[in-house]
């Protein structure tokens, strides 16, 4: 890399880290980023997957007083996302881009439903279950976020978003707290993949180290900022962040450039 390359991935993971810290889809900021240094698309999934993982713990020590008292939620989910992640690495090394060029963006969309939708949801969830107070989420939870997680294993972007939308709909919890789990679910859907990707796949070390570097002073900032908004801002910016994830993958397939490729 050159050192312009070098600067515009570290700028590229700052800005990836602190979107990924309050919302998620930092990947759509990064991916393009490394492929306009030359790199394989594949390759630059994996070096993106391994250099996210330090912004995704810096998000979640940026998050640690949300995270009081959600220790054994975060374990029972871990299993999860952990076991996800490495199917969705899978995936990814062994299937072609196309089985999921129509699916990722459904999902990203029907996530941004449930995230708009998520306060009159949450109330009717709330009336049905009073007398069960205190609630993990049940089956439904977990088999959500593991799927998602299969998702976020393969190529990360929006996997935020669904993680907050089926948490939002199914737990009873304020947004900064979900936002907390969330940013620890991605740093271990990153690891997982990321030490499949060490054995079998193709890294670019300066890529992944330029892109941590950068994400990790990214999760820190993004905490500080993201802690200030309210959930219907919060909302917002997830909607916001989500629609242009939705178009960008769209368009990826009918310009040929599509960013599963």
């Amino acid at each position: 890399m050159t050192p312009g390359e070098m600067l515009a991935v570290f700028t590229a993971g700052t800005a990836a880290g602190a979107v990924n810290t309050v919302v998620g889809s930092g990947t759509l900021i990064t991916f393009p980023v490394l492929l306009a240094t030359g790199l394989p698309p594949v390759t630059a999934t994996v070096s993106n997957a391994l250099g996210m993982i330090p912004g995704s713990i810096s998000g979640a020590v940026g998050y640690r007083r949300e995270l009081r008292g959600q220790r054994p939620r975060v374990l029972r989910l871990s299993t999860g996302a952990v076991l996800g992640g490495l199917a969705g690495a899978t995936l990814l090394l062994v299937l072609p881009a196309a089985a999921f060029e129509l699916i990722v963006p459904a999902l990203v969309g029907l996530a941004l439903v449930l995230i708009v939708l998520q306060p009159r949801i949450s109330e009717h969830v709330r009336r049905r279950r009073r007398s069960t107070a205190g609630t993990d989420g049940g089956v439904p939870l977990l088999t959500g976020l593991t799927l998602a997680s299969v998702y976020g294993g393969y190529f990360s972007a929006a996997q935020g978003i669904v993680y907050m939308a089926l948490m939002g709909v199914l737990l009873d919890e304020t947004q900064q707290r979900l936002n907390a789990v969330k940013n620890v679910l991605v740093a271990l859907v990153n690891a997982a993949a990321a030490i499949l990707f060490t054995f079998v796949a193709d890294v670019d070390w300066t890529a992944a180290g330029l892109v941590a570097a950068g994400s990790t002073l990214g999760g820190q900032i993004g905490a500080a900022v993201g802690r200030r908004f309210s959930p219907a801002t919060l909302r917002l910016l997830i909607v916001a962040v989500g629609g242009f994830a939705i178009v960008h993958l769209m368009a990826g397939p009918a310009l040929g450039t599509s960013p599963l490729r």
